[in-house]
């Protein structure tokens, strides 16, 4: 049977990645739509489905439901799954799933550890959105972060590049506490984690379809934990880890 606990990290990492890009690819199969559309001499493009040809009409139903009729004389060609972008969202709440690694130095203890997070937001004007962000951030022990987001893309295009920044903090919800080894004095090493502030500022590149934003992210991320250690002598000495890193992230915006 398959032990978990006796995994190594890469091994993990590894599959941890690949399940994160199956989850892309099917998401992003599911995602695509076609398109129908009918193409009128005076230049003018209708899109949706042509429901009848007759009496040298075209009628044509709209994506909202609404039927179009245009005579044969006006009307160039008709032609089937057609790409089409109808633009952003202009308002309203969304939501995120993003994954990726905190990369920093190959001599520290943690090289690159993994990232979750599942933002709650709301765009407001096309380009503006904010949001409230929490997930799971796996730094040796597993921390959940809690921020603020704010992001605004440079443009309203298909493809957009965008600027973040998030605010706020790590906490540790892995029970408090890790027991030493046992030893001659059994409290030796016993360890009470803790959290910290954390800041993140970055940029990245949007792709939008009909009702799912994919998107890359690189950003700073600057955090901190720390942890309280009962010392043989029954002396408690708290310690304090400073994380600056390169976060890169891919994400889902529904």
């Amino acid at each position: 049977m398959l032990n978990l606990q006796n995994l190594k990290p890469p091994f993990m990492k590894k599959i941890t990645i690949i399940s994160i890009a199956l989850i892309i690819i099917t998401l992003q199969l599911y995602s695509q739509k076609s398109k129908n559309a009918i193409y009128l001499k005076n230049g003018s493009i209708i899109y949706g489905t042509l429901t009848e040809i007759s009496d040298n009409q075209y009628k044509v139903t709209g994506k909202d439901g609404s039927l179009y009729i245009f005579p044969s004389e006006e009307v160039e060609k008709y032609q089937k799954d057609i790409p089409m972008f109808e633009g952003r969202k202009e308002q309203g709440f969304s939501f995120s799933l993003e994954g990726g690694l905190l990369i920093g130095s190959q001599n520290t203890e943690y090289s690159a550890p993994f990232s979750f997070n599942a933002v709650f937001g709301y765009t407001f004007d096309k380009k503006n959105s904010v949001g409230l962000g929490t997930g799971a951030e796996f730094i040796g022990e597993t921390y959940t972060p809690f921020f603020l987001e704010f992001r605004r893309l440079i443009n309203d295009n298909r493809v957009a590049p965008f600027l973040f920044l998030r605010t706020g903090l790590i906490v540790y919800l892995g029970g408090g506490d890790s027991e030493g080894d046992g030893g001659y004095y059994p409290y030796y090493n016993r360890k009470d984690f803790s959290g910290g502030p954390s800041i993140t500022a970055g940029t990245g590149i949007s792709w939008s379809n009909d009702d799912l934003e994919t998107y890359l992210s690189f950003a700073y991320r600057y955090t901190t934990t720390s942890y309280d250690q009962l010392q043989y002598n029954n002396q408690e000495v708290s310690y304090t880890n400073y994380y600056n890193r390169l976060e890169v992230k891919f994400g889902f915006r529904f």
